[in-house]
């Protein structure tokens, strides 16, 4: 066994016998030849430790039981955009994004097609049994014309389409520099996969470029056949449709170009790079209010688009991170943010928020009529309910009894002070004498790092703050 893959595989038995060796695969399966031939390849080119394994959903997700290398398990179809991502952020590293057909082909052809044209060194390794072989043998793209499947069971018609060569598709584009398909059903065949593996690793260690390898493999459960039988029929029915050999080959006249810019791991320079922030001077660990039973709040924000209710919202949570509390938000816009409600869902609490939404919150603060009157119903009893008064002139008739009902005029009071918009600032001011979360300077201090290149607005805004401070009294209902 190749010291590219575990000693044991904990997946069976719990590492104990016979099984401790041997993979979960089908007998017959391709999967379990190929990874061989990846690991010796791996091993002898020296890469194990430099050398990445992207497995989406479908039986390539095993992999990581199998090979002692770093693995990546991403979402069904998006093991290209994964194995990107590590590509980019490790330049050094071999990167395999190892798929099969239902999920490269179909859910994932957006991402196979656009990472493919970049061209990057990236080495895709495509498992065509043609067939779904994990989820219950349904029709794939590569499912040929009439074979029968738990989804076709009479056989694929014309009407289902026709069955994707993705070789010849990848091989169009002008990124990849080296495409062949090869198969397993021979010892002939094996080594020529093999070779083919070999060379398309070799090409990514080496910066030339972007290869795919589409290899025919049988799946002798879903074929209802016996491992030779699904060899024969792989070489009878699939490689008239799925011809074998090399589709591009530009290894030889592309020198190696790709270096990668170096990453940085340094927190600051990453946030930058972000268009983050940097953070505020030094976080400190405040101790959770003592008069605060929950260990976690919960607030939604809501308004038109325009009153200032995201950028609130994103100010009380920024505040209570650099506190060192938890803190979440989740905007809310869709048609609604020029009319009616756009609304905001946060989270802060002592340790860790475990969900993010808001559907009966805490604490509500709402700037118009529609708000107040959609969620007004939706706030927990003994929770708080803070509206703009200037704006709804008369509260509801049934708003809910057993909350603390607070009318606050903030649209007046940010005219009082010669800037309306500034209204959201009065509103947070109001929001922390009612609920003491937070310490008063640690919204100012947040405010004023936001504020930092606006110097000029900043009184203006520590005025809205105090006059929102002031501006509470409460009325029980």
């Amino acid at each position: 066994m190749s010291g590219v893959f575990y000693e044991k595989f904990e997946r069976h038995a719990h590492g104990e016998g016979l099984k401790a060796h041997s993979t979960h695969y089908c007998p017959g399966c391709g999967h379990g030849v190929v990874h061989r031939d990846i690991a010796e390849v791996i091993n002898e080119l020296g890469a194990q430790d430099r050398t990445i394994f992207i497995s989406p959903v479908g039986c390539s997700v095993f992999a990581y039981y199998y090979f002692d290398t770093g693995n990546s398990q991403a979402a069904h179809g998006r093991a290209p955009a994964v194995a990107l991502g590590h590509k980019l952020a490790s330049p050094d590293s071999l990167v395999i994004s190892y798929q099969g057909d239902g999920d490269l082909a179909s859910i994932g052809l957006a991402e196979t097609i656009s990472i493919a044209q970049m061209g990057l060194p990236l080495t895709v390794i495509f498992i065509n049994n043609a067939i779904y072989g994990m989820t219950g043998g349904q029709l794939a793209p590569t499912s040929l014309v009439g074979q029968k499947t738990a989804t076709s069971p009479d056989g694929r018609t014309r009407a289902m389409g026709q069955p994707l060569k993705m070789a010849e598709l990848i091989a169009q584009l002008d990124g990849p520099i080296y495409v062949e398909r090869v198969a397993l059903y021979d010892a002939k065949n094996r080594v020529k996969a093999r070779r083919a593996i070999k060379k398309a690793l070799q090409n990514q260690l080496e910066g030339r470029g972007y290869s795919f390898i589409e290899v025919l493999s049988e799946c002798p459960t879903h074929l209802k056949l016996s491992p030779v039988e699904a060899e024969k029929w792989v070489q009878e029915n699939m490689e008239p449709i799925f011809p074998l050999g090399v589709k591009k080959d530009l290894s030889a006249a592309t020198e190696p170009w790709f270096k990668g810019p170096r990453p940085s791991y340094e927190p600051e320079e990453v946030l930058g790079l972000a268009g983050a922030e940097p953070a505020l001077e030094e976080k400190r660990r405040a101790e959770w209010p003592a008069h605060v039973a929950k260990r976690d709040l919960s607030f939604k924000f809501a308004g038109s688009g325009g009153d200032g209710a995201q950028t609130a919202a994103l100010l009380l949570v920024r505040a209570a991170i650099e506190l060192g509390y938890d803190a979440t938000h989740i905007p809310a816009y869709g048609p609604e943010s020029r009319g009616g409600t756009s609304y905001a869902d946060v989270h802060i609490a002592a340790t860790e928020v475990l969900n993010p939404a808001a559907p009966e919150p805490d604490v509500l603060v709402a700037f118009n009529a529609p708000s107040l009157t959609k969620f007004a119903h939706t706030v927990v009893p003994g929770g708080t309910i803070l509206y703009d008064s200037t704006i709804v002139t008369v509260a509801p008739a049934d708003l809910p009894p057993g909350r603390t009902i607070l009318a606050i005029p903030f649209t007046k009071i940010a005219a009082d002070l010669g800037k309306p918009m500034v209204k959201n600032v009065v509103a947070l001011g109001a929001l922390q004498s009612a609920t003491k979360l937070l310490p008063d300077d640690a919204l100012i201090e947040t405010l004023a790092h936001v504020l930092k290149d606006k110097a000029a607005v900043l009184p203006l805004n520590r005025s809205a703050f105090a006059a929102g401070l002031a501006a509470v009294q409460p009325v029980t209902t």
